[in-house]
């Protein structure tokens, strides 16, 4: 018995690893020669990929020599090679092509375009108006998959069925992020997995991390960003389901709560520093979708905040830096339990967010 236990969870995990895989599946040698994503130095935004022209266009910020612009990644098509390399310098002071050989011969002509960020940057798609359609057909928030700056755990869960974060349909052709803590069934129970915690975060979500026992061991959480807002602003409601567990399934005596914060944050040559945090932990039923404006706190939390609010792995900027400098990079997290990622919550609560966006000067 156990080792058909065994042998139905390595089944589960190689349908996600699977179905995860390239999409541009082909018979004898790949006519495709994309860019599926792209990275420059001081970028501000995530690059925005056109397949259909071969453009990539990307945001950064006034004040940056242009001509100084460094590659930093460069994903392609599978099979694919490219005459520039990471490393390699463009001058963005004109629009810059790039040649990407398929694996067939053919050559694609890719041209890279800039444009100067905004002091006041948003989120791209933080009204969640937006979602597409995956190849597995569910919706993920975004234009494309090409073209998003949010990610969620579906990949992770979909393979059983269960899809913790869907678009909500408000009315008045306005969608918003509906997240939903789930039951994820009694075999995904005895391995250690027994619910899945609706989330949406800025970053991705990559299927070759993925680790049943470990779910945000696949995140790969943040996108480039290099504002320094006042206030993060979103609209929400909640409402915790009955009974809060911890993994192993007993009740708790609290209630689940949800979980919404901002980090901005400066990653530089391999570093992290947390610049601000913007966070609210919350088990109050709030029905109806209201306002939320959580304050960006900028520089080393005092031992006034919970521990939680912490970085873990890296620490603050210096203090006589928090003051001035911007971030290059911001992390934003919403979920329907906060200690889903270790498998914990009630089964039944229900986040929704709409509408977010930074709130700078008053």
């Amino acid at each position: 018995m156990k080792k058909n236990i065994m042998k139905i969870a390595i089944a589960i995990l190689s349908s996600v690893l699977i179905q995860s895989c390239v999409k541009e599946d082909h018979f004898g040698l790949s006519r495709y020669g994309n860019i599926k994503d792209m990275v420059v130095s001081n970028q501000a935004t995530n690059a925005k990929i056109d397949t259909k022209n071969l453009t990539v266009t990307v945001e950064i910020p006034g004040g940056v020599d242009l001509s100084e612009i460094n590659i930093q990644a460069l994903n392609l098509s599978s099979f694919a090679s490219s005459d520039k390399q990471v490393g390699d310098a463009l001058d963005l002071n004109t629009p810059q092509t790039i040649l990407i050989t398929a694996e067939d011969g053919s050559v694609h002509t890719w041209t890279v375009f800039s444009y100067v960020a905004s002091v006041t940057p948003q989120l791209s798609n933080g009204d969640f108006s937006l979602w597409y359609q995956t190849a597995s057909d569910y919706y993920e928030p975004g234009e494309s998959g090409a073209n998003t700056i949010w990610g969620t755990g579906n990949q992770g869960t979909q393979v059983l069925n269960k899809l913790a974060t869907i678009p909500e349909d408000m009315g008045a052709d306005n969608l918003a992020a509906k997240m939903i803590t789930l039951d994820n069934g009694s075999l995904a129970g005895a391995f250690g997995a027994p619910i899945s915690a609706g989330s949406i975060f800025t970053g991705v979500f990559n299927p070759d991390n993925i680790d049943l026992s470990n779910p945000q061991a696949a995140i790969e959480f943040g996108t480039p960003f290099v504002g320094r807002p006042r206030l993060l602003r979103l609209k929400y409601s909640y409402v915790p389901g009955d009974e809060n567990k911890d993994k192993p399934g007993n009740i708790l005596d609290y209630p689940d709560a949800c979980d919404i914060y901002a980090l901005l944050e400066i990653r530089l040559g391999g570093k992290t520093e947390r610049l601000a945090t913007a966070w609210t932990r919350s088990s109050e039923t709030q029905e109806a979708l209201t306002t939320l404006e959580i304050p960006f706190i900028y520089g080393e939390l005092d031992d006034s905040f919970p521990e939680y609010m912490f970085p873990v792995d890296h620490g603050f900027v210096s203090s006589d830096s928090a003051s001035f400098v911007l971030p290059t990079h911001i992390t934003l997290v919403a979920s329907s339990s906060y200690d889903g990622a270790n498998f914990a919550g009630a089964i039944g609560s229900v986040l929704i967010i709409d509408d977010v966006e930074m709130i700078y000067e008053e």
